[in-house]
């Protein structure tokens, strides 16, 4: 029987030019209406070869159309064409360099560079397109560039790196490219702050940023500062409600797609929350899912989605 695979201020002034900053120039604005998007196909089954998985997680289109997915049992990464070709793969079990400790989310910069979540190492790590390490940062703790088993990770247009954490520390930090520490935030008060968050994405333009905010059923956004824009979801398995959102992204026209993790779909949103559609039920069609994860976004809006418990990447468009 297969084996479920489940994972186990800026300154006032700063904040306040960010937000107007946000207002007048990318308020997100209604999309007409969706349309369904088209299966174009799938690759994957569970296994250790290669473009063989045990519970992916993350995944990333970098600019030349190149996926990465990340494994979190596998504890590797593996990369393929934007068909699901097999080209290459790095990592295993450990913590040094270039090692990982169940990865979780990924990201690739606009130069290739392919940055990593390293959760259970508290980590991040950076490496060339084809897994050449270059560099890494983070150790445990709630300190200021420390983390709590980070999940999610998104590069900002301008090269800064959004690391969010799912542990007790419940925040998004950033980072200049190599790791330096920038600011940090955790959510408003008032019923706001991040439970469990897993992963994160950017708006097309980049003064957004939406967050899964697992714990709390709902997703939440803000500006590239961190100040908070709005929030929508509740726990249920109707429109626009959430069982565990997990994976998040938003394509280039704007809309935003949630993968509804326990609810086994995917759901789409306008890019103020908006209830759009929805696809998925439990299974192994190509419409259907079994936990699905990471989810991403290609620039010519081919949509790909980690489906974590049937070990596969299936994309749409």
């Amino acid at each position: 029987m297969k084996t479920a695979k489940w994972l186990i201020t800026y300154a006032a002034f700063g904040a306040a030019v960010a937000f107007l900053l946000y207002a007048c120039e990318e308020t997100p604005t209604e999309e007409p209406a969706w349309e369904p998007l088209r299966f174009l196909g799938l690759w994957g089954s569970e296994g250790i070869g290669d473009g063989e998985f045990l519970a992916p997680t993350g995944v990333a289109v970098a600019p030349d159309g190149t996926v990465y997915v990340a494994d979190f049992s596998r504890h590797d990464i593996q990369y393929f064409t934007a068909q699901g070709s097999f080209l290459g793969r790095w990592g295993e079990y450990g913590d040094d360099d270039g090692e990982f400790q169940h990865p979780w989310g990924l990201a690739v910069a606009s130069d290739g560079t392919v940055y990593v979540a390293d959760s259970h190492n508290h980590r991040v790590q950076y490496f060339t397109a084809d897994g050449s390490f270059l560099g890494k940062w983070g150790k445990a703790g709630g300190g200021d560039g420390q983390f709590d088993t980070p999940t999610g990770i998104a590069v900002a247009p301008n090269g800064n790196v959004y690391v969010v954490e799912a542990g007790e520390t419940g925040r998004v930090q950033y980072f200049t490219s190599t790791g330096s520490f920038f600011a940090k935030w955790t959510g408003p008060e008032g019923g706001g702050k991040l439970v469990g968050a897993t992963y994160l994405a950017f708006a097309p333009g980049g003064s957004v940023v939406y967050v899964a905010d697992a714990g709390n059923d709902r997703i939440q956004f803000f500006t590239a500062a961190g100040v908070p824009l709005g929030r929508w979801g509740a726990a249920g398995p109707g429109p626009g409600e959430f069982q565990r959102p997990t994976g998040v992204a938003a394509e280039p026209g704007g809309r935003v797609y949630v993968t509804d993790t326990a609810n086994d779909r995917v759901q789409v949103f306008s890019p103020k929350g908006d209830f759009l559609g929805k696809w998925g039920s439990r299974g192994t069609n190509d419409r259907q899912f079994y936990g699905p994860g990471g989810i991403a976004a290609a620039r010519d809006g081919t949509i790909y989605v980690v489906d974590r418990g049937n070990d596969r990447v299936v994309y749409y468009r």
